[in-house]
């Protein structure tokens, strides 16, 4: 089958693929949301609309969602070093940590259920939701970060969860570091390069360890759809900017909010899935 057949046989997949990249592309730009909590549920679904299991579908899209994000995170740590938002302290002390996590958590991946994956992010995204809603310009917990054992548990927990449910960190890194008073706009930008640390060495494990399930889509490699992330990679970084331009006409914190009420359902569905 030469490339011409394969699009032709693929075309719905390819077109819904590539609609799933714009949407992260503007929600990202718009919101400041990371990919991978849209991504993730997006081709979980599309997946098992194709006729792929729930178990197998999971277990596609974590992987994938990590490989989609390696080069967005390359692209958006530029935009923040740029405005001096990373904390380069910060991750010389954290990237060993993070990066354990992500090794055991991928490792993991390619090894038990999809079901227990689906568990996870219906809880993470979840408690991601309910955080967008209710804690939004609240005051932080502590007023600064713990001791040396405190930040290498958050490190490695960062890369542990984000590597299973296949989310760059900022998802849980930028909630985590505000609690204990850390500025918001240092949080998001080293949050991109958390992202880098958690998706590069996490898609890989998945891509040379990962078997792929009888039922995968087509175009997928070990546990990564090559597929997707041909679709998916270019329209985000396209529509990223697309989503800012909109964030300055509209009224952003409504839309977070619906986001948040979107998401808090998507979770709670996939919960569903799960144990109903």
């Amino acid at each position: 089958m030469n490339i011409i057949e394969f699009v032709i046989n693929n075309l719905l997949t390819i077109m819904v693929l590539a609609s799933s990249g714009v949407l992260a592309g503007i929600l990202a730009g718009l919101l400041g949301v990371g990919g991978g909590i849209v991504i993730v549920p997006v081709l979980f679904f599309l997946f098992q609309g194709f006729g792929v299991s729930a178990q197998s579908a999971m277990l596609v899209a974590t992987a994938t969602s990590l490989a989609t994000i390696v080069p967005t995170s390359i692209s958006s740590i530029r935009a923040h070093k740029q405005k001096g938002n990373v904390d380069v302290e910060l991750l010389k002390r954290w990237w060993v940590f993070i990066l354990v996590g992500v090794l055991v958590g991928s490792w993991l991946v390619t090894r038990i259920n999809g079901n227990i994956l689906t568990t996870l992010f219906g809880v993470i995204a979840s408690l991601s939701a309910l955080n967008m809603l209710f804690r939004t310009g609240k005051s932080a917990l502590f007023n600064q970060l713990p001791g040396r054992t405190g930040q290498s548990v958050m490190g490695t927990s960062i890369g542990f969860f984000s590597a299973m449910v296949g989310i760059g960190g900022g998802t849980i890194s930028v909630p985590l570091l505000t609690l204990y008073n850390y500025p918001a706009h240092k949080a998001v930008g080293t949050a991109a390069a958390i992202g880098l640390i958690i998706s590069l060495p996490g898609a890989l494990t998945m891509l040379m360890l990962g078997s792929t399930p009888l039922d995968a889509p087509a175009g997928t490699f070990g546990l990564v759809n090559l597929l997707g992330f041909v679709c998916i990679v270019p329209l985000t970084v396209l529509f990223a900017p697309v989503g800012a331009a909109l964030a300055a006409r509209l009224d952003a914190a409504m839309l977070k909010k619906v986001f948040a009420l979107v998401l808090l359902v998507t979770g709670l569905r996939m919960l569903g899935q799960v144990f109903f």
